[in-house]
């Protein structure tokens, strides 16, 4: 279909988790490192350099037309809910959230990511998702579990459906703390079942993903992107 972006014709620099793939009432994508863009300056300017081509890549998944949800990502444990009566045209950046979640179709959430791990959620049987920012801090205030609380709480999710995906995130020994295995802990013990991680280093290979840590703090974001698909999900 639209979301399909192995059949586009360009290479573009991202990947898609099979997990993920297999659940059709969603599409997703993580955006990776993107050739060519001097992303040495601050974060914001970082960011502002790779929106062409961030932009271009949601449009090739067919979701570019969707507004962009993003959380402004404090390493706490906030989480947003986008409803149908907070929407905006152009999407939001909520302030003070490291999580959002949502049951609205065409509506896409976004994290942006440089070690940290965004971590996907998706209820299909409600449906509802869910996209977190999750690094050592976030994890050890149990931000992934936080949105799946809320996700039961607002839209009745059950965490026995729901398939949880780690992005790529920095790992032991270029960290001290395998944060991603206490994500995976925690979603568990919270009821979780399905939950995927392929093990994906970021400082280990500087040439697909951006690192924080590795680059000194001079470096760009990934982009996590997912949204429900109104196709399937009506």
């Amino acid at each position: 279909g639209t979301g399909d972006l192995e059949s586009s014709t360009t290479q573009l620099p991202c990947e898609q988790f099979p997990a993920l793939s297999d659940i059709e009432i969603c599409r997703h994508v993580f955006i990776q490192r993107i050739p060519g863009i001097d992303v040495s300056a601050d974060k914001a300017k970082g960011l502002e350099q790779l929106h062409a081509a961030h932009s271009e890549i949601r449009s090739a998944l067919g979701i570019g037309d969707w507004p962009l949800f993003t959380a402004a990502q404090v390493h706490g444990n906030e989480i947003a809910v986008i409803d149908s009566c907070s929407r905006g045209p152009a999407g939001r950046e909520s302030p003070g959230c490291d999580g959002i979640i949502t049951n609205q179709c065409s509506a896409a959430l976004g994290i942006y990511v440089a070690d940290c791990c965004a971590v996907y959620i998706v209820d299909p049987k409600t449906p509802a998702i869910g996209l977190v920012h999750s690094g050592c801090k976030g994890t050890e205030l149990g931000v992934v579990t936080k949105a799946i609380s809320q996700m039961v709480d607002r839209f009745g999710s059950d965490p026995a459906n729901m398939i949880v995906q780690l992005s790529p995130c920095i790992r032991p020994p270029h960290y001290e703390i395998d944060f991603a295995a206490e994500i995976i802990r925690q979603c568990r013990a919270f009821g979780v079942q399905q939950t995927h991680d392929f093990g994906i280093c970021t400082a280990c290979d500087l040439h697909r993903y951006y690192s924080y840590r590795a680059e000194k703090g001079k470096t760009g974001r990934m982009l996590a992107v997912i949204g429900l698909d109104p196709t399937i999900a009506n």
